[in-house]
């Protein structure tokens, strides 16, 4: 099987060692590509390459992207083209995340750590906890149910908003029907949900408004799923108690922005999905996909053009 490929070399090298017997083809990401050169599969990273038309033309009937969000695809350019991701891949490493800044939240990390006798006095503080708080997940994929399994043995309420009315298919998790129902009754609420036309800015002036004051925001989605001017005022007064995010809009944000110096918010660099082996999440939903296609078996995570993830 000939696989084109956009990726860069070290990762490559892991797929060319996974898959032996198949023909790894390096394609340039922009120009034009060598003459003869074609291919059945292409493995690209989830956002246009410049020449993605041109690669497309040489023979390519399955793409996958590897990452878990296809937001930054360019679905225009497909024609018949089957489009797989790697979902729900990152969700060990995101779902971690999502409870380190839960805990921090809670147990006032790092502020509580001391360098000298505190003020308020030694074996006294004002903690949280997360037992018998409400968990409220948005989006209930991959990363939303792996943050749900985590969150219940921490004594945690578990609420989800999802598309789809189904049970969540565990027990403890209650799916409810509007995400305002959500956002009222949760201690923290984590978005989980991709990013797509219907989703833009859903996290918006009334959302906020509707929000449990004092709660705790955690995007580990994509930031078009929140209207920063929004969150900004919610934080200002305080209905937001805490914003964790890995997630922004635009990314990097530009130098000066607001956010990286708001008392109220826990910014990182879109790094919530690492740790040793991330990579090698990633690449296992392709290999176990080039199975399935060279087999004539259905494909996993094949993406629906038509909602965008």
């Amino acid at each position: 099987m000939k696989i084109l490929c956009q990726i860069r070399d070290v990762v490559a090298a892991q797929v060319a060692a996974a898959a032996p017997e198949d023909e790894l083809i390096a394609v340039p990401r922009d120009g034009d590509l060598p003459a003869g050169v074609s291919g059945e599969v292409l493995l690209i990273y989830p956002w246009a390459s410049p020449n993605l038309s041109q690669v497309l033309a040489r023979g390519v009937h399955w793409i996958h992207a590897l990452g878990t969000g296809v937001d930054a695809f360019p679905f225009h350019l497909l024609s018949g083209q089957t489009l797989t991701c790697s979902r729900g891949a990152s969700a060990i490493p995101i779902a971690e995340w999502v409870l380190a800044t839960m805990l921090a939240f809670e147990k006032r990390l790092p502020e509580s750590w001391i360098r000298s006798v505190p003020a308020e006095g030694w074996s006294r503080a004002s903690l949280g906890a997360l037992h018998g708080r409400t968990l409220g997940v948005v989006g209930f994929g991959g990363i939303g149910t792996a943050v749900a399994q985590r969150a219940l043995p921490f004594g945690m309420r578990v609420c989800a908003y999802r598309r789809s009315a189904t049970p969540s298919g565990i027990t403890g998790v209650e799916v409810v029907r509007s995400l305002s129902e959500l956002v009222a009754a949760s201690d923290h609420v984590v978005i989980a949900a991709p990013a797509t036309p219907e989703t833009h800015h859903v996290f918006n002036r009334d959302i906020f408004a509707a929000l449990k004051p004092g709660a705790h925001l955690v995007n580990i989605a994509r930031g078009a799923l929140v209207d920063q001017d929004a969150l900004r005022a919610a934080l200002d007064d305080g209905r937001v108690a805490m914003a964790s995010l890995d997630a922004v809009e635009p990314e990097p944000l530009p130098a000066g922005h607001w956010m990286y110096t708001h008392p109220r918010v826990r910014l990182s660099p879109h790094i919530s999905w690492s740790m040793p082996g991330a990579v090698d999440l990633l690449i296992e939903p392709f290999i176990d996909n080039l199975r399935r296609y060279k087999a004539g078996e259905p494909l996993t995570g094949i993406v629906d053009l038509a909602t965008g993830y």
